[in-house]
């Protein structure tokens, strides 16, 4: 498969395509033997890239995990304001560059996926899989059948309709406190930015916690907070279901 070599870099955990496009313009990068220019295809069969003089190929192990992503952490690999990530949790448990599997916000905890399978990952994020994403939303006070309904056919935000979702009233529990806490079970399928919480706000409701407990078949399952876990084989076939849609 012919590929630009900024994305063959990046597939092969060297850098990211603007960083892997600053090794190429700085001379680092040979293809067969001579200087990388930006925009050229690499054959991923035939030819020969190396990086300051070590070569780099595509990884011919894949790994696939889960964790139970913790409140308080970004999806990114770096962040300007110095906020915790993902891939800090990582250290020590893996020894190759993954990528993640879509995101979660920094207020939202739950289930996230991983892989150094970055094709995989790629498709996997492109909307057109339009796969199901189920979250558990903790909210103060109570929530109607009429609220769950407007969540249903799809709230107004700002004068933009959201997408179509499943809302279903899990329980309510009376906190010592007196004050009364309700869980909702959302199942959505597509990933507009902090969709979830933005749905919520627009029916008057305040979100205690957010959690994603599902992507498809593949569940969180008894992971505590920050732990990580490889995909059974059962949950890998799920996931190739899922990419060769």
């Amino acid at each position: 498969m012919n590929m630009r070599i900024n994305k063959y870099l990046d597939l092969c955990g060297v850098a990211s395509r603007r960083k892997a496009d600053e090794l190429i313009v700085s001379g680092r990068v040979l293809l067969n033997g001579k200087k990388a220019t930006l925009g050229q295809e690499v054959d991923e069969r035939k030819d020969i890239v190396t990086v300051d003089g070590k070569e780099v190929k595509l990884a011919s192990n894949y790994i696939y995990i889960k964790m139970n992503k913790p409140k308080g952490y970004i999806c990114s690999e770096h962040d300007e304001r110095g906020r915790k990530t993902v891939f800090e949790l990582l250290k020590g448990k893996i020894d190759t560059r993954v990528f993640s599997i879509g995101r979660l916000d920094y207020d939202t905890e739950g289930l996230l996926l991983f892989t150094n399978d970055g094709d995989m990952a790629q498709k996997l994020m492109h909307p057109s899989h339009e796969v199901e994403k189920t979250y558990h939303v903790t909210i103060e006070g109570t929530i109607s059948q009429s609220e769950l309904a407007v969540l249903r056919a799809g709230v107004v935000v700002k004068g933009s309709r959201m997408p179509q979702c499943k809302a279903d009233f899990v329980e309510s529990t009376k906190k010592p406190n007196g004050k009364t806490v309700t869980k909702v079970s959302i199942k959505i399928k597509q990933g507009q930015n902090r969709q979830v919480r933005r749905m919520f706000e627009a029916i008057g409701k305040e979100i205690i916690l957010l959690k994603r407990v599902a992507i498809g078949d593949i569940t969180l399952g008894s992971l505590k907070r920050g732990e990580t876990k490889p995909l059974s084989e059962k949950e890998l076939s799920i996931l190739n279901e899922i990419y060769y849609i």
